[in-house]
């Protein structure tokens, strides 16, 4: 640019090309200081916002221990108060520590930190022990090394970024260290009822996870390994997340930093406070939002309500002339807030007027079990879920026609028999004389001796627990009928195959039972054949009577003279003709 064969004109467009740049350099520098110090400004407004969000939490407290109309409310919220006193102290620590880093920075570049509240001054209003919960107020337009970052990053960091030394350690170390006695105190501040269990949240350290997912998993991990009320787990997990940080990272290709190396490394002075200042704020909400969560057990106040609504809850089926009973009641929601509601199998079809709409088709068994959960948030938007669950009976549709005259019995036989207690979810039956058991959605009847038996329908309601008889119904007691006699595929006096060799005993078709017979004994007769006649045990006959068979003419007639036995254990001698 500044060449010996350039003109004067060139080499004095160059050097102003030369002296635009830096001031190029200088503007954009400055602007992103100026930025840096206006995020410290909205930083402090956020802080002033979460300080006061706190306040407002601790005296809605205090003025329910001051309250002389409920002497036990009172008395609960003093027992919780105290409890309260524990967080702000130790949030009044971290605050106050985190304040003198930021004085020890300014220090450190040389500012003057001896005016406070003068226009001029860095110092708008001094940290106060008086109201140890509020950070000190800064106008860091007045500081005149904003740019300066040796002496942050040699005070918060020291000289390797993968191990960090000084005061940035101690600050990483308090920060873990707040995070862990808040949350445990949190879990363990409930006022118990003499021999309840003691309730606590023992704090994992986490500071590596992948994501948010990863960080919540290991959160609840560590929340259902401790003993914490269900009312608080929510509010732990949202807490513990706030005020957790990565600690290693890859900056510039260099792996390994800490957070505090990523954090402070050649970050100016003011955007090192700004840091600083950001971390106080997670500091205040987090303790504001275990007030809020503390307060709330106290009852009142926590959940805002705009809506209401009547709700009146009773059985969908009545019979006629049974006693029933309807719940009604008065509903509160926000309309602002509507819960979130799912359903573990399934899908909701809206959700409105607080409340979730599921709409299903009724499946074939006996009844459905809908579970899912309900989520609402509170005025702080913590989140508070309850599980849910409904079972509904399905009644089957169905109709009979019976015949009154030719209700029977059989004696030794699984007798099947049906009974439907319309309207009700359950249906049971009894008997005189007549034992019965439930086989699958039938009943099976057993009835004690040849006369009469009686069973009666009852329906019973499984969610009122009554039973209703709805009938009691006659019927004859008989043994069984006898069964045809069959020697091979033919019937009793039809025409058989001389080569057949198995007797049988059973119904005809035409009969609606299923009972089987044994052959117990048999003796064949042969028209017109001399000597003996054969015989034999089960229904398979015997050699020798095979061969007679076979030698026997056509159209001879064989007769069989049988035993037989049911399963009602009567013996029965039967006589069956054969024309072969």
């Amino acid at each position: 640019m500044a060449g010996g064969k350039e003109t004067p004109r060139q080499k004095m467009i160059g050097m102003m090309y030369l002296v635009l740049t830096a001031l190029l350099a200088l503007n954009v520098s400055k602007s992103i200081l100026d930025a840096f110090v206006a995020i410290e400004e909205n930083m402090q407004v956020a802080n002033e916002n979460e300080h006061v969000r706190g306040q407002e939490k601790y005296f809605a407290l205090k003025e329910a221990s001051e309250d002389k109309d409920n002497k036990e409310l009172s008395a609960k919220a003093k027992k919780y108060l105290k409890e309260v006193d524990k967080i702000d102290k130790i949030t009044a620590e971290e605050i106050k520590f985190i304040d003198d880093l930021k004085l020890e920075i300014l220090e450190a570049i040389g500012e003057d930190l001896s005016s406070v509240g003068a226009p001029e001054s860095i110092i708008v209003k001094a940290y106060s022990a008086k109201d140890p919960l509020k950070p000190t107020k800064m106008n860091l337009a007045n500081v005149n090394g904003k740019d300066k970052y040796d002496e942050p990053m040699f005070l918060m960091i020291g000289e390797d970024l993968t191990a960090p030394k000084g005061k940035g350690m101690d600050l990483w170390n308090r920060y873990n260290g707040y995070r862990k006695e808040l949350t445990e105190l949190i879990a363990g501040s409930w006022v118990l009822d003499k021999g309840q269990k003691k309730f606590f949240f023992k704090a994992p350290s986490i500071n590596e996870f992948k994501d948010f997912k990863d960080l919540n998993a290991m959160i609840d991990k560590a929340i259902n390994s401790s003993n914490v009320n269900q009312d608080d787990k929510e509010a732990i997990k949202k807490i513990y997340a706030s005020l957790t940080k990565r600690e290693r990272w890859t900056v510039n290709e260099v792996p390994n930093v800490h957070w505090i190396g990523k954090t402070f490394d050649h970050a100016p002075a003011v955007a090192a406070i700004a840091s600083l200042t950001s971390m106080q704020k997670e500091i205040l909400t987090a303790r504001a939002d275990a007030i809020a969560l503390i307060r709330n057990r106290v009852g009142g106040g926590e959940y805002s309500f705009n809506r209401i609504m009547a709700l009146a809850y009773g059985p969908d089926v009545v019979n006629q002339g049974e006693e029933f009973e309807v719940q009604v009641l008065m509903a509160a929601y926000d309309s602002d807030r509507q819960p979130e509601v799912v359903i573990n199998s399934g899908s909701v079809s809206e959700v409105r007027d607080g409340k979730g709409f599921i709409r299903m088709k009724a499946g074939s068994g006996g009844e459905m079990k809908l579970s899912g959960k309900i989520t609402i948030k509170n005025k702080s938007g913590i989140p508070k879920s309850e599980n849910w669950e409904k079972t509904v009976r399905i009644m089957k549709p169905s109709g009979t026609v019976s015949l009154p005259n030719l209700n029977m019995l059989y004696l030794g036989y699984d007798n099947e028999v049906e009974g439907v207690a319309s309207g009700y979810d359950e249906t049971i039956l009894s008997g005189t004389g007549v034992n019965l058991r439930k086989s699958g959605n039938r009943w099976i009847a057993d009835p004690h001796k040849v006369r009469n038996a009686t069973i009666t329908v009852w329906g019973k309601n499984n969610v009122s627990g009554k039973k209703v008889s709805l009938g009691t119904y006659n019927f004859r007691v008989s043994r069984l009928p006898d069964p045809t006699i069959y020697f091979g595929a033919a019937k009793d006096g039809e025409r058989a195959s001389s080569r057949e060799k198995n007797l049988f005993a059973k119904y005809t078709p035409d009969v609606p039972l299923n009972a089987t017979f044994d052959v117990k004994s048999w003796e064949m007769v042969i028209s017109g054949l001399p000597g003996a006649p054969p015989k034999g045990a089960g229904n398979v006959l015997s050699s020798e009577a095979q061969t007679l068979l076979r030698q026997a003419r056509p159209g001879t007639t064989v007769t069989f003279f049988l035993q037989i036995e049911g399963k009602d254990k009567i013996r029965r001698n039967k006589t069956a003709s054969f024309k072969l």
